[in-house]
Parts: C-alpha cells; sequence; structure tokens
C-alpha cells in the first residue's frame, strides 16, 4: 500500500547514491531442508532460443518466522544475447533478514567453477526509487560472473526472507509461471510448518500439475506451452498459471486487520496540533462539505506525498501525529491525518484499499491478498451523499462521488469486518478529452487563418497535466509552446492560457495566434478541407484463434473524447455553396460513434465525440457488429467548396453548437448521440 501511479513524479527532486555496505551480509549456507532441486533435464539436440532451463525450481516455505523463498536454476547459454544473466542481483529487506547463497557456479565442458570462490557480492544501500518519493530501505547485492561464454552452464541457488510486521502471524502470496517460458523443466513449490496450512486458489490451467503433499503442493513442468489469454478478453483472464496463497479466510477477515491499525493511528494525541487544525476549520467552514474540502486540501497542500516502507511500514500507517509533525507521508499516512481531522469535526468517514492502476478486474475472485492493493483513500459520509478523498493527489483535487482512479472494487477498514465492494461502472457524463479548434478563415483560402486551440482534459491525465505546467509562469508558458509549437500548423502563437477549473476537475489549455490553413485545391476555383479530428478510424474485427476461449467476451478500455471543430468561412464565398461529409450515429462493439454538423452564421460547425457505453460486449454481439464493420462511414472531416455545385449542404439538420457557444467544461456536453442507438 502507498505504491501509486506514476502521478507525483514529476514533483520529486530526490537523488540516490549507493553506499557500499559490509560484503557478510549476504551470508553463504546450504539449501533448507524444505528444498528438493529438481532433477536436471537433458538439452534436446534441436533446441532453440537463447537458453535453456534445465531446472527452475522457485519454491516459498511459511512458518512463524515469516517466508522464505528459494529459487535455483541451471540455465544452458545458447546466444550471446543470453550472457547478461551472468549479472545476479538480488534485493531484499534487511528486516527480515539476509539472503543465504547456497552456490554459484559455471559448468564448461565437464569442468565445474565454483564463482563465489574468486567473486563476492558488491552490497549497495540505496533507495532506487528516490525519484518517485519512495523509501523502503532496501538492500541490493549484485555479483557478474566473470567469463562466462556461449555454451556455458550457469547453476544459482538462494534464498531469501520476508516478513512483514503488518500482516502479524498472517501470510500471502502469489506463485506464477509466465505465460511464455523458454523451454526447459520448471517447479513450483509452496510448503508450510505445521499449524501453517494457508488457504490456497489455482487457476484452473495449474491444476492438472498439482501434487498434493504433507504440508505442501508443487507444480511441475517440462516445455511448458504458451499460454495464451483469449484476445481482447477483460483483464481477469490475463490470470493464469496462477498459485494464490493467504492466511486470511476472506475479505472481511482482511478488513478486520487492518481497520484496527488506521483508528489507531488515526486518533490524535490529547494535546495534538491536529486537534487545533481541526478545530480551525471548523470554525472558518460552516457547511460539513466545506470542511471535508478544507482537511483534504490541508493534507494535499501542507504535507508532501513519500511513501514510507520502512521497517514494516509499508502495510502499517504512520500516525496523524508523525504525519502532521514530519509534514511528510504516503497515502496511508496522509490517510489517518485526514481521518482524524474528518473525526474531530463530527464527520463520518473511513479508510478504503483500492488498486489505483485499474488492474482491479476480477479481485472478487481472488483470495484475500493484501498484495492486490496499492493505494488506500478516505471515504466519507456527508449530508446523505458518499465522497471519496484522496490526499495524495494535488491540492485542486476536491472531494470527489467517485475515486479519480480507475477503480472497481474497494475494500472498506472497518470495525465491522466489511467485505469487498464493487464500484458499479457507468459511462463518463462529461468526456476525458475535449479539443476545441476554431479556424477564422474571413480573410480568405490563401490568407494565414486566427486560429484559436482549446484542450480540456480530465481525471488522472488532467491532474498529471496540473502538475506539468502549474510551476510555468505566463510569459514561461508562452514561450516554451513559441519553441516547441510553431511549424506546420501554428505561424505565430499571440497568447497560452492555462488554468484548472476545480468545479470541472479539467485542465484546461488554450492557444491563440495564426497559421497555415492547408486548403485543396480541387479545380475551378473550388477547395476542400479535411478538418482536424474529424474523422474515424473502422474498428478492428473482433476475432480470435481456434485454441482460445470463443465464449469470452470481449473488452474495451473506457474513454470518451470529443473534438468540435469550427470553420469560419471565407468572406468571399456563398455559404450555399459549402458541403460536408455526412454525418453519422452508430454504435459498434459498445462504442457510441457521433458525427454531426451543420452551417450557420457563416461558419461551419462540426462535433466528433467517441465513447465507450459499454466496456464489455458477448461473443454474440461482436459476430454482429464484426458484419457490420463493412457499411462504417471512415471518411475524414472534409468540408468543400464548390462556386458551381448547386446541390451542396452541410449537416442533416442539426443543430451543432460552435467552439465558442458552450462553456465546454460543463457536464452535459452535446458529444455523445443524442439518443439510443444501435
Amino acid at each position: 500500500m502507498g505504491v501509486r501511479a506514476g502521478l507525483l513524479l514529476a514533483a520529486s527532486m530526490l537523488v540516490a547514491t549507493p553506499v557500499c555496505a559490509q560484503s557478510e551480509q549476504v551470508r553463504r549456507g546450504p539449501a533448507p531442508a524444505w528444498v528438493t532441486p529438481s532433477e536436471l533435464m537433458p538439452v534436446p539436440a534441436s533446441v532453440s532460443g537463447p537458453i535453456f532451463f534445465r531446472r527452475q525450481d522457485v519454491a516459498v516455505h511459511l512458518s512463524d518466522k515469516g517466508q522464505a523463498h528459494y529459487t535455483g536454476y541451471r540455465i544452458k547459454i545458447l546466444d550471446s544475447s543470453a550472457l547478461q544473466i551472468g549479472n545476479i542481483s538480488i534485493a531484499w529487506n534487511p528486516g527480515a533478514g539476509a539472503p543465504i547463497i547456497h552456490g554459484i557456479k559455471v559448468f564448461r565442458d565437464g569442468q565445474v567453477t565454483d564463482v563465489l570462490k574468486n567473486a563476492s557480492f558488491e552490497i549497495l544501500r540505496r533507495e532506487d526509487q528516490l525519484e518517485a518519493a519512495m523509501l523502503d530501505g532496501t538492500l541490493t547485492a549484485v555479483l557478474r560472473v566473470p567469463d562466462l561464454r556461449v555454451g556455458d552452464e550457469i547453476e544459482v541457488d538462494l534464498t531469501t526472507f520476508s516478513s512483514n510486521p503488518g500482516l502479524g502471524q498472517n501470510e500471502a502470496g502469489i506463485l506464477t509461471l509466465g505465460t511464455g517460458p523458454a523451454p526447459g523443466r520448471y517447479h513450483l513449490g509452496l510448503s508450510w510448518d505445521e499449524g501453517r496450512e494457508p488457504k490456497l486458489k489455482v487457476t484452473p490451467d495449474m491444476t492438472a500439475a498439482m501434487l498434493k503433499r504433507e504440508r505442501a503442493v508443487d507444480f511441475r513442468f517440462d516445455n511448458p506451452p504458451l499460454a495464451s489469454p483469449p484476445k481482447d478478453a477483460p483483464p481477469r483472464y490475463q490470470w493464469q498459471r496462477v498459485v494464490e496463497y493467504s492466511d486470511f479466510a476472506d475479505w472481511a477477515a482482511l478488513s478486520r486487520h487492518f481497520a484496527p491499525m488506521f483508528a489507531k493511528a488515526a486518533t490524535p494525541a490529547t494535546d495534538s496540533p491536529v486537534r487545533r487544525e481541526a478545530s480551525r476549520i471548523a470554525a472558518a467552514e460552516a457547511r460539513p462539505l466545506e470542511r471535508a474540502a478544507a482537511a483534504l486540501k490541508l493534507v494535499q497542500q501542507d504535507v508532501r506525498y513519500i511513501y514510507v516502507g520502512l521497517n514494516g511500514a509499508n502495510l502499517i500507517p504512520a500516525t496523524a501525529d508523525e504525519t502532521w509533525q514530519r509534514r511528510y507521508g504516503d497515502c496511508k499516512g496522509k490517510t489517518a491525518l485526514l481521518l482524524a481531522l474528518l473525526a474531530e469535526m463530527g464527520i463520518d468517514a473511513e479508510p478504503v484499499l483500492v488498486n489505483s492502476s485499474g488492474a482491479d478486474d476480477g479481485l472478487d475472485q481472488r483470495l484475500a491478498l493484501p498484495q492486490l492493493f496499492d493505494h488506500v483513500l478516505v471515504r466519507a459520509h456527508i449530508d446523505g451523499q458518499t465522497y471519496w478523498l484522496d490526499g495524495t493527489l494535488p491540492p485542486v483535487a476536491v472531494p470527489s462521488a467517485r475515486p479519480v482512479f480507475p477503480v472497481g472494487w474497494a475494500l472498506p477498514l472497518t470495525a465491522k469486518s466489511s467485505g469487498i465492494e464493487k464500484l458499479a461502472w457507468q459511462p463518463a457524463a462529461a468526456p476525458d478529452e475535449i479539443n476545441l479548434f476554431e479556424i477564422d478563415a474571413r480573410a480568405g483560402f490563401d490568407k494565414p487563418a486566427r486560429i484559436v486551440s482549446t484542450e480540456i482534459v480530465r481525471g488522472v491525465k488532467g491532474l498529471q497535466k496540473q502538475l506539468a505546467f502549474a510551476s510555468f509562469g505566463a510569459a514561461q508558458l508562452l514561450e516554451a509552446f513559441r519553441q516547441n509549437a510553431i511549424g506546420e500548423v501554428w505561424q505565430a502563437i499571440d497568447d497560452v492560457q492555462w488554468r484548472y477549473d476545480q468545479k470541472a476537475g479539467a485542465s484546461i489549455l488554450t492557444i491563440s495566434g495564426t497559421g497555415t490553413v492547408n486548403w485543396d485545391d480541387d479545380g475551378d476555383g473550388a477547395k476542400s478541407l479535411a478538418l482536424p479530428g474529424g474523422g474515424f478510424s473502422p474498428p478492428e474485427r473482433r476475432v480470435r484463434a481456434p485454441d482460445q476461449n470463443r465464449d469470452a467476451p470481449f473488452y474495451t478500455q473506457p474513454e470518451y473524447t470529443c473534438h468540435v471543430t469550427t470553420v469560419r468561412l471565407p468572406s468571399s464565398t456563398e455559404p450555399k455553396r459549402w458541403s460536408s461529409k455526412p454525418s453519422f450515429d452508430t454504435r459498434l462493439f459498445g462504442r457510441n460513434y457521433h458525427r454531426a454538423w451543420e452551417l450557420r452564421d457563416g461558419a461551419i460547425r462540426m462535433i466528433r465525440g467517441s465513447r465507450i457505453e459499454q466496456p464489455e460486449i458477448d461473443a454474440a454481439t461482436a459476430l454482429r457488429d464484426n458484419a457490420r464493420i463493412a457499411a462504417f462511414d471512415n471518411s475524414m472531416g472534409w468540408i468543400s467548396y464548390n462556386p458551381s455545385d448547386k446541390k451542396a449542404s452541410v449537416g442533416s439538420g442539426e443543430t451543432v453548437p460552435a467552439t465558442f457557444d458552450l462553456d465546454w467544461t460543463a457536464g452535459n456536453v452535446p458529444c455523445a448521440s443524442p439518443a439510443e442507438i444501435q
């Protein structure tokens, strides 16, 4: 928890410097008794590829001391591109104990070389993710095997350890075999001390290979085939060749385990300055929602984000008082501080675990694994409404009806032991991105046009732009665009304006200047122009290979984009001689396609929207829509002027707003089809 999407990377200016430590921190010793390396697989005469795994053993053992992870392999090097496997790197948390190296050997022409006889690991203590504002105390050991050659076999055996105080006596994790492993022999194993047997969940493709022993399970494969998930299937279908194990009985047990940690961390001391801050906010703001917004902004603005994973703190939150005193914290510490402020003001709220990367599809089908979450938010209940608050976001992010990140499942941490909850998906009401483009060509076809371009971006991408642009002054921003944007379109840029609209939750960038309009000369005074953002590419057919699951649904990543282009026509032309490509409304593969035109007040107005209204469609719908692709209008957004055309027309009677007619940051802009269409 606390490891988030790369939203805040641009804000970090920390620098990592390796510091040498004593080499004794990597120990030598025999393999654990619970490890039995696989028999070596002969190298086939017809083997192909850069390497062959004569064996690879990955085994985990559970005990009261935590988890021990054994990795052992013997690899035949068949190509020079594979010599890099001689660069061995081990990373570990020193709080769980140093790794034990059982042996590193090179086999060549019947001779065996003990690599560790004349080489040793270099130990680096480094925060290799400081640029991402992360502190985790990880140690890294590196060794470069000397004189490694094509044809050699390298054998490595080692054990590392993990133990997290935040889990108590509970352990959980995942074993997986990749979807495209190199040829060879593979073994995955899980064993446990008496009384430590975890819950297990195995994907169907692993079941046939499972061998159950007393206090252990093993999975063995020789030359495992490629595991190809169904093409274009929802993300949950990517979950293949996986073994899950967990001591948590269910999601409610996981909630019950972590809830007291946050309750304790969110309780400030009697004389805490956090209580005084809450009193100050309450005195300044009358309404609960305004108080919650002020508390959120305080945590976002006055406490900088740094992930703290030292000494088991990757799961245990720092207290509200510690976080306020340090003036830095990760998502856990910021959440505890925010909960403390809200509680002092009488606002009901709880911490909620989520996966911020959008990788939570099918989470309800998983065992209760803490590793499946990477972020914690605050969910507040105010005046009968639910609001999500994220203290790690920039201070322009306000309490919202849904999390900013694409969250499908959430686990509230409550004393009453909440289960995992599904956040119902619905099509976006407002576009994620709107591009407005106004071309004032009234001076004529052969004259530079006045151009105004506006970009409106919401969600995570909008916040990323806020971080990027907020550090620039107006003059700096103007100069940056003059240096980088003038070229094919822009001849001159007169003004650049940027702001973040908190009400709309959007970054708004407007560029004004003059530019070249590349009218096509169609002869005899006729002209034509393809408008920016006016066309659609036809969708691809949704088909799968015969050996894939034909019944699995097809998936499209949700998005909603809109292009609005207005062209003020040359004053010398007759409006009735202008024409456009057709308007259309259609829906294919769950996507709404909309394009409309209107000629009014000497300007052609075009709007083109694309919105996912059904991320998943069944195979029957995909088959139907495959047959409809041939009729899809994939023309570009052409407008044409022909002084001799007496049947010219623009649009089909629609009313289309110009770029300057509406507040395009509003939530009800007409970018999608006005009615349900098929």
